[in-house]
């Protein structure tokens, strides 16, 4: 593992296990700490807001939690998954893949997140304990700037949240685990279509979008249970002005029974069984970060609406309205969804 991260991990793992408080350090450590370039402190934002949601809602065991952690922190650090996202986040797992955490680099999604949504999102989950929202199980940041930060070296948030793909490394069969991060596709997406894509490579067209070209086979109760569930989820996102969030579609093969981290868990999470039997399904609703009031969204709808006074492209994903965006995402659900009933 490269230096960076590796360091990267030691900081988050101490600040999961640690009970340090934002205004605790030294004076002496703060003055050294504000010239490191790869070290900094991180501490917990609303700590028992998250423990509260952790252990009431969720019901996870909170030594497990703390042990998935503490084992890293023992025996090297925490494993470094790379970039898995268009962003230039980067991600670590915990050694037992139960947790993952994301470095957030903008700004204006962590302020977002932070001053905006987290308020909301919380009720909303204490409020639909079943709700498909990624769980956030801990937000940790550095409660002071360091030379690492302001170059733009270290990110200064880090997002933990459960690991969808719990199971994968210890499956013989984990070749066959797919993945589809799936966004309405008609959408205009300037590296894909202006001048007909030739101005990128493929390589970043292909991490635009994901297409699931087969079906989720699916009873119409558990359809109309799911299209419930992202209908209440999506109205809490277009309330606090979010686009451009994300069904994230995991399948793999049925015959493999992996236990969710958390006791409640509906079958969503849990994998849920294709009706011809041969997959199952797990989906949540990632990367509700992108909030059109902030500046970079309002400065890239202002230049996509210039654009297209004369190319007629539409808007792109992050620059449509929330109710817009809303529609189109469960339009979506429908398109990938087929109703397979049980023979009589």
């Amino acid at each position: 593992m490269p230096r960076r991260q590796h360091l990267l991990g030691r900081c988050i793992t101490r600040a999961i296990l640690s009970v340090e408080r934002a205004s605790s350090a030294p004076l002496l450590a703060r003055i050294i700490s504000f010239f490191s370039i790869l070290q900094l402190r991180l501490v917990k934002l609303r700590e028992a807001v998250f423990a509260g949601l952790r252990e009431e809602v969720w019901q996870y065991d909170d030594e497990e939690y703390k042990t998935s952690f503490a084992v890293a922190h023992r025996d090297g650090g925490l494993k470094s998954v790379g970039d898995m996202g268009y962003s230039g986040s980067v991600f670590f797992a915990t050694p037992d893949d139960k947790f993952l955490v994301k470095s957030l680099q903008r700004s204006f999604e962590y302020t977002h997140f932070e001053n905006d949504m987290l308020g909301p999102f919380v009720q909303h989950m204490r409020d639909n304990p079943n709700s498909l929202l990624v769980r956030i199980t801990d937000f940790l940041y550095s409660p002071q700037a360091t030379m690492g930060v302001l170059f733009g070296i270290t990110p200064s948030r880090f997002m933990v949240m459960e690991n969808v793909l719990h199971g994968k490394d210890k499956d013989a069969k984990g070749d066959a685990w797919e993945t589809y991060d799936l966004k309405p596709i008609d959408y205009f997406y300037p590296e894909r279509d202006v001048a007909e894509g030739k101005l990128v490579s493929e390589a970043t067209k292909d991490r635009l979008v994901d297409r699931f070209e087969d079906k989720l086979r699916i009873t119409r109760t558990q359809l109309a249970d799911l299209k419930s569930v992202l209908e209440s989820d999506t109205a809490l996102l277009a309330s606090t002005n979010t686009v451009d969030y994300s069904l994230f579609l995991v399948r793999y093969p049925a015959d493999l029974n992996v236990d969710p981290v958390a006791e409640r868990a509906s079958g969503w999470r849990k994998g849920l069984t294709s009706r011809d039997g041969r997959w199952k399904y797990r989906v949540v609703l990632l990367d509700f970060f992108w909030a059109k009031h902030k500046f970079q969204a309002r400065l890239k709808t202002t230049l996509v609406d210039t654009f297209n006074i004369f190319a007629r492209k539409g808007p792109m994903s992050v620059t449509t309205t929330p109710e817009e965006y809303r529609g189109r995402f469960l339009e979506m659900i429908g398109d990938i969804s087929e109703v397979v009933e049980d023979e009589e």
